[in-house]
């Protein structure tokens, strides 16, 4: 009598378990709302791309520089003109100096002078290096500049043809090492000062040519990562010229207040 008296118990455990998981899974589904399954995917993909980490937008600096600059120094940025519609550009203390904005870039060499004690520009000019004789003007103006001075010059266009060996004398004496190396259409970017020395360390000058330009299209990838090309018609023939940048976050020892 006692083991048939336990499958008894043990029949009757197992049917009120199974009424009970039954009522538990009623109830569980009354309480669930009745929504499509895509639905329910779509919610629990939302809530993961709500988890995702998303870096914030980086602030803006001067010049487009990547990071800030120090205290009490300056910021710049040289751009050579890449074509007809890619304008040279000088820019500094994020203020646009020279550019295609302001009005005063032009074919030939931009050059630009600033007080380097109080920042201030004291003079813009381009000098037409194709359609003019204009090297003794742009040798005069060099000249001309007082001491104190920074000078910041970027070709647009072409800035060789009609350069006579004066002017590039003048900015020879400047530190120049590619003024004599210039040919038709070269870009050509170059940082200086007159009456004191930049400190030591910085790029002050960067050239190309149109020529080798085209070779080295063909030849293999460009070497500096802060060149970049725009195509440029011309009568005969086709050339991509370079963009030249020339750029420093900071011009240590130079301070912004004197």
């Amino acid at each position: 009598m006692r083991p048939r008296a336990t499958c008894t118990l043990k029949v009757l455990f197992f049917i009120l378990a199974s009424v009970c998981a039954w009522y538990s899974g009623y109830l569980l589904a009354e309480l669930i709302p009745d929504v499509p399954l895509s639905s329910a995917a779509d919610s629990i993909r939302s809530f993961g791309d709500r988890l995702v980490l998303t870096a914030p937008t980086p602030k803006r600096q001067k010049c487009d520089h990547w990071t800030s600059c120090p205290p009490n120094t300056y910021a710049y940025r040289l751009l050579s003109g890449g074509g007809r519609n890619k304008y040279a550009k000088i820019c500094f203390e994020d203020k646009l100096i020279i550019g295609e904005k302001t009005g005063n870039v032009g074919r030939g060499i931009n050059i630009a002078i600033v007080n380097y004690t109080t920042g201030k520009v004291i003079a813009t000019q381009y000098f037409d290096m194709y359609g003019g004789d204009n090297s003794g003007p742009m040798t005069k103006f060099i000249e001309g500049a007082p001491a104190k001075s920074l000078l910041f010059m970027v070709t647009h266009d072409d800035g060789s043809s009609r350069l006579n060996d004066d002017a590039k004398k003048a900015i020879a004496a400047l530190g120049s090492k590619e003024i004599r190396n210039m040919k038709f259409r070269s870009s050509w970017v170059f940082l200086t000062a007159k009456g004191f020395e930049l400190p030591a360390g910085i790029q002050r000058e960067k050239e190309a040519s149109a020529a080798e330009h085209v070779r080295s299209i063909y030849l293999g990838p460009l070497s500096s990562p802060l060149i970049t090309d725009d195509r440029v018609w011309t009568p005969s023939v086709q050339l991509r010229l370079h963009r030249l940048v020339l750029m420093s976050k900071a011009l240590p020892g130079l301070c912004a207040v004197p």
